[in-house]
């Protein structure tokens, strides 16, 4: 009996010291508090030497692809402003498939182009261990959960079109989130000028559709026009599917405004159009708009006749030689159109070219493996410094903004959005 019993004990004793010796090796894994998906322990993958990561590493077999997700919106009203930043990916992409060894591998994903469906993809992408960064959101109601759920996990957000002022804020904004699109702040000011000391308009009414973009850029023009001298008569929110807005263009036209502001989207954009001119106190109105409107896909939902002299605004409409002979002959090729179908695509191919330098700037390569880095890919973006981008020079602030902000005017001339002033030179005519 004691013979049996010394041998359990020395067993006992054996099996003590091989649990501590895997401890000790660091193998098993942890899992990730933000997405419930198991990571590799020691900072995320590979040995402590490869990659050591708060967030951990993605990490890129011999022979695998580097992954990157956009999520855009690519269906329903607004799909032209997703389509179109997504044909800027993709001119990217066939310029440039590949990095350090490896194919680089797209994955298309919708937004929506509101805050539920921003929620969706965001919390799928989160799960996707294989993923390097997301280019997205198009709409900055997606934009907004998204990239607090993305940050939560680590992964880059890198928005093309997402311009709400809101996402941003230092209190606010998701410490992986960046965009190459402008700053609201900056087209809601821009467009009070050109109202107020261009075209010498004194009294303006504004549209939202609750959304944070719309209502934030409108916000930002209110406040900029009466700091200017202006007068806002009225305010009125709109469905963002809204099939009949006469009950609020009636209210706005009790305060007789000279100018009409509503950055909202297609659906309801095109109602506004459509129904303001039947409008008793608003013939003589002049209309505006802004980027979320700049599509043939607006033109067709309001009727040309009734967008005709309208002003929209949005990111600078020419970006030199390049974009001219280089860019646009193969933007058609990739999107089948003989012209940009949004205002966007330019913006995305440098979301595109600036992540894939971000991994070759990062990426460590151990025994055949790529680790990706998650926050040191973020660090880089965090500390871009005049960027040669196809929309000019880039440099990335302390809360994420890297665009070159400077704003276009455009007028609807038989159904052609015609540059006629920026925030820069002024006229363009």
């Amino acid at each position: 009996m004691q013979k049996y019993t010394r041998w359990s004990a020395i067993l006992v004793v054996l099996m003590l010291v091989l649990a501590a010796c895997q401890s000790d090796t660091g193998g098993g894994s942890s899992p990730d508090e933000s997405t419930g998906a198991s990571q590799p322990a020691a900072g995320g993958g590979g040995s402590d030497e490869a990659c050591a990561d708060e967030f951990g590493c993605v990490e890129v077999a011999d022979g695998d692809s580097i992954r990157i997700a956009t999520a855009l919106v690519i269906s329903g009203a607004d799909s032209n402003l997703g389509l179109d930043a997504q044909y800027g990916v993709e001119v990217a992409h066939e310029e440039r498939a590949e990095a350090l060894g490896h194919e680089v591998e797209l994955d298309f994903q919708d937004d929506g182009c509101s805050a539920e469906g921003g929620t969706a993809v965001a919390q799928s992408l989160a799960s996707d261990t294989t993923l390097a960064a997301v280019i997205g959101t198009s709409c900055s109601s997606a934009g907004v959960p998204a990239a607090e759920i993305l940050s939560g996990a680590g992964i880059l957000l890198l928005s093309p079109s997402a311009t709400a002022p809101g996402l941003t804020l230092p209190d606010a904004r998701q410490e992986f989130f960046f965009r190459t699109a402008h700053n609201d702040e900056i087209q809601g000011a821009a467009m009070a000028d050109f109202a107020f000391n261009v075209q010498g308009f004194t009294t303006a009414a504004t549209i939202h559709d609750g959304g944070p973009y719309t209502e934030q850029l409108q916000q930002v023009f209110a406040d900029a026009f009466t700091e200017m001298g202006g007068e806002i008569t009225g305010t009125e929110a709109v469905d963002p599917e809204a099939t009949d807005v006469s009950g609020q263009l009636t209210e706005l036209a009790s305060g007789e405004p000279e100018f009409l502001f509503f950055p909202i989207f297609t659906q309801a954009g095109g109602q506004v159009a459509r129904q303001a001119g039947e409008t008793e106190g608003l013939e003589e109105t002049v209309l505006a708009g802004a980027d979320g409107l700049l599509s043939p896909a607006f033109v067709e939902a309001a009727g040309a006749e009734n967008v005709e002299g309208m002003f929209l605004s949005g990111p600078q409409a020419d970006f030199g030689d390049r974009y001219n002979d280089e860019f646009l002959p193969a933007y058609s090729d990739v999107s089948g159109e003989e012209e940009p179908i949004s205002a966007f695509h330019a913006h995305a191919y440098d979301a595109y070219n600036i992540i894939l330098d971000a991994i070759e700037e990062v990426a460590i390569e151990e025994d055949g493996t790529l680790f990706i880095p998650r926050t040191a890919l973020k660090d880089y973006l965090g500390e871009l410094s005049e960027y040669d981008g196809l929309t000019g020079s880039l440099t990335c602030n302390e809360n994420g903004d890297c665009a070159n902000s400077t704003i276009t005017v455009r007028e609807v001339r038989e159904g052609e959005f015609v540059p006629i002033w920026n925030s820069v030179d002024g006229d363009l005519e």
